[in-house]
């Protein structure tokens, strides 16, 4: 995320639960994908898990992206 965004988040994260709530989400899925790719062998499953975690992942980003937007253009 970049950093305006990441101000944006801040900001609003005490005032809307959802942003809270996806941020939360996309820094646990990241934490979870970090720690599996670390591992020295990765199993089809443990890579099938990474690819399904950043699916997640990614959804919940756009989902945040499309908030921060709503917030952009009430602040314009």
């Amino acid at each position: 995320m970049e950093g305006k965004d990441r101000d944006l988040i801040e900001t609003f994260a005490s005032q809307d639960i959802e942003v809270r709530a996806l941020w939360q989400q996309h820094l646990d899925y990241e934490k979870m994908i970090v720690k599996l790719e670390g591992k020295p062998f990765l199993s089809p499953v443990v890579e099938q898990e990474i690819k399904e975690l950043k699916k997640k992942k990614l959804a919940g980003k756009t989902k945040l992206q499309a908030l921060l937007d709503k917030y952009r253009q009430q602040e314009a």
